[in-house]
């Protein structure tokens, strides 16, 4: 180990883009001029110790960090120490000589080969510097940053929105840029022209050669941020323009698709008088109307029946099916549209820790809570929000290699913990026998069915089947703990997918949910574990890892890191991200052993291609933050809808009334369901008594039967049919009275 002149030491050496214990090696291309934003690299000579004296290290700035190594070569495995600039001084002892420092343990003495290479470094390491503690005052203690919108979310409308806001983002960051510049360009030039004035006032021409390297010296500073100036302003007059005629196309071809359907639009209004009239006047119906009542509509023709013959007089437009610029035949049943707001979330004030200080180590649900600390949901209903991105199982369902269908149900997993970043609200716990459905069927091809199987311990089943080949199944039931100054939520229970063309039964688990600063703060969210998602008929096997949130790390706050391996433990993927905003995949193309890591274990390097996102989180919708941090699809969640299950959540009356605003009376009428519920377990336990049961609480589920899984070993409540037959036929006898 190295050591510096001062009361640091260097960091041990750290690999670099680990995953688990392994790093990936990726090339990063040079970037010899100072540019802000960019990564700087380069060769410097760094004191060692008094016998070596200074070394010659190969150093790289990037992302507000200065990390150096041995050689090159080291970058994809050994890094020998890194420096956060954010908290660093920078200072120049002479032409060539300069030295960074954290104030602490950390103390870096720099020399660079000439001097103009030490204002190169000086200047891009200033920029970085400034950057560096811009982004760190924007964060806060959690660090909830927006995450990025999605560029996939499924619609054209909300792609352009992304791509827009995407691009105002970046563009703000260039701004942001020519701004540090300017603020370097102006500190140098005030510095250049206090030494022109001090050459001016030279008398002595003993002075007039250190004043003379003091002038060139700054200047020289002065044009490289100059240079860094033009450089960034380049970029940003190139990516405005380049976008500005994309916008540009993009507003003419939204204006002519509106023309298009102002004339379709205004054709369906003249061929249906014309139909109209036609109808009224005809004398024989054609067969299509035959036994048919005068008040049939469109959706009783058969599409290729031709009943423009019976009309009595002929059209003076054309057919839709003969213009080919008018859309498809419109369907007769329009999907419905969901609402996009619901009330705002009242400003109660209500203390929490005056509740929550005499539960300290009590299971959370069995503490009575008003509805202050709820949201508008039930737990059923946070289940069924685990499908927000079921667009990932039908790409699984279509994959031909059972790795990279692991892959795609490994983001999926990752992808169900990216509601509940800013949700802090505690959704209703589920009365026994209620249910919620899910049905979107014509809008994304599946259907879902909870329902609550169990009240102690609190446990719920789901059931989902996709038209796409895909089914889902889970039984959860959490345990959590008051802690005090945080609160830990630990789901028990396991998932399973299966996908029917394949047959491939996958299953995991879920990961620890922790609530910080319940006592004094802003309240944040965390996921943290280890996740093993296991294709029982392949052998497949992804072990992914959610980091704990540190203060202290450098690594990405919730991040993710995963690798997917075969039967045989040869590893095949790679993927990383943060369970709040995305995740990539990478192909492995070779793995080789490193050194031994901290734990005494050997590493594993892996060698990539270029990493490919394989999931996105949508954007939240406008205002979210007064609507409790809802996501599009929770939205409509708990609206009315015509047809559900009496049991179902929806015509819950105390969640109700809380979305509504009338948190009284919702905390009023929680009370009475409560209350009824345990009349109803304590009626039900004396009925157990009367027929000598074994066992007093003899609920059983209405849609759901437990059974021994025979493909992964466990006991699960599984759907056993009959909910959607019900609902078909209007016919809900077999319902018990929850609400």
């Amino acid at each position: 180990k190295e050591s510096a002149p001062g009361p640091g030491k260097e960091a041990d050496g750290r690999a670099v883009g680990r995953v688990k214990g392994a790093a990936v090696v990726m090339s990063e291309p040079k970037s010899p001029t100072p540019t802000p934003g960019d990564t700087y690299k380069g060769w410097l000579f760094k004191w060692t110790n008094y016998i070596k004296g200074y070394q010659r290290r190969w150093f790289v700035l990037s992302n507000g960090l200065l990390s150096y190594y041995r050689t090159q070569a080291e970058m994809g495995h050994t890094c020998r120490g890194t420096i956060n600039l954010a908290t660093a001084n920078i200072a120049v002892e002479d032409s060539c000589n300069f030295v960074i420092s954290n104030g602490g343990a950390q103390t870096y003495h720099l020399k660079a080969s000439s001097e103009v290479e030490r204002q190169r470094w000086i200047t891009a390491l200033e920029l970085a510097k400034a950057k560096a503690v811009q982004m760190q005052a924007e964060s806060d203690d959690s660090g909830d940053d927006f995450p990025a919108v999605s560029p996939n979310s499924g619609q054209g409308g909300d792609c352009r929105n992304t791509e827009i806001q995407s691009t105002l983002r970046t563009l703000n960051s260039k701004v942001e840029d020519l701004a540090t510049c300017n603020d370097l360009i102006v500190k140098h030039g005030s510095a250049l022209q206090r030494s022109l004035s001090e050459l001016e006032g030279l008398r002595v021409a003993v002075d007039m050669g250190e004043k003379v390297k003091q002038v060139t010296e700054r200047a020289t500073l002065f044009r490289i941020t100059s240079n860094a100036m033009i450089n960034a302003c380049r970029d940003f007059l190139s990516m405005a323009q380049s976008h500005s005629k994309r916008w540009q196309k993009a507003l003419q071809t939204e204006r002519e698709q509106r023309i298009r359907l102002e004339e379709t639009l205004e054709q369906l209004a003249k061929q249906h008088n014309h139909l109209e009239r036609a109808f009224r006047g005809a004398t024989v119906l054609p067969p299509s109307f035959r036994g048919v009542s005068g008040k049939a509509d469109a959706s009783d023709e058969d599409d290729d029946n031709e009943f423009f013959d019976a009309m009595e007089e002929p059209f003076d437009e054309l057919s839709l099916a003969s213009n080919p610029e008018s859309p498809q035949p419109l369907e007769l049943e329009p999907v419905r549209q969901r609402r996009t707001r619901i009330p705002d979330k009242p400003n109660y004030y209500l203390n929490l820790w005056s509740i929550m200080k005499n539960c300290i180590g009590k299971e959370l649900s069995k503490i009575p809570m008003p509805v202050n600390f709820n949201e508008p949901l039930s737990m059923l209903q946070r289940l069924s929000e685990d499908l927000e991105y079921y667009e990932l199982l039908d790409k699984a369902a279509k994959s031909h290699s059972s790795l990279e269908q692991m892959c795609y149900v490994a983001a999926f997993t990752v992808s169900s913990y990216s509601t509940t970043v800013h949700r802090t609200g505690k959704p209703f716990n589920p009365l026994l026998g209620e249910t919620f459905e899910l049905d979107r069927h014509r809008e994304c091809g599946y259907r879902s069915l909870c329902e609550q199987v169990s009240h102690h311990p609190p446990a719920a089943a789901h059931h989902a089947f996709s038209e796409k080949g895909w089914t889902l199944r889970q039984e959860i039931t959490l345990a959590s703990k008051f802690r005090g100054k945080y609160l830990s939520i630990m789901p028990l229970g396991s998932i399973q997918c299966i996908f029917e063309k394949s047959n491939n039964h996958y299953s995991w688990k879920k990961v620890t949910t922790t609530v910080h600063n319940i006592i004094v703060g802003k309240l944040w969210i965390d996921q943290s574990g280890e996740i093993d998602v296991v294709n029982h008929k392949t052998g497949d096997r992804c072990h992914l890892k959610f980091a704990p949130y540190s203060y202290f790390s450098r690594d990405v706050p919730r991040k993710v890191t995963g690798v997917v391996t075969d039967k045989d433990g040869k590893a095949h993927y790679v993927l990383s991200g943060t369970w709040d905003e995305k995740m990539e995949f990478s192909k492995i193309m070779q793995s080789s052993k490193g050194e031994n890591g901290t734990e005494g274990k050997q590493r594993t390097v892996y060698q990539t291609l270029k990493a490919k996102e394989i999931w996105r989180k949508n954007p939240l919708p406008e205002g979210a933050e007064n609507m409790y941090y809802f996501s599009s699809l929770a939205l409509t969640l708990n609206e009315p809808e015509e047809g559900v299950a009496p049991t179902d959540s929806r015509r819950r009356p105390d969640q109700r009334l809380m979305e509504e605003g009338h948190w009284d009376e919702a905390n009023a009428e929680k009370q009475r369901l409560e209350e009824k519920q345990r009349s109803t377990r304590r009626e039900r336990e004396r009925e157990a008594v009367k027929a000598a049961s074994a066992h007093p609480d003899t609920y059983q589920a209405l849609w759901f039967e437990k059974i021994d899984d025979p493909v992964s070993g466990e006991t699960l409540h599984i759907y056993k049919g009959g909910y959607w037959e019900a609902k078909e036929q209007g016919n809900w006898d077999m319902c018990p009275d929850v609400f």
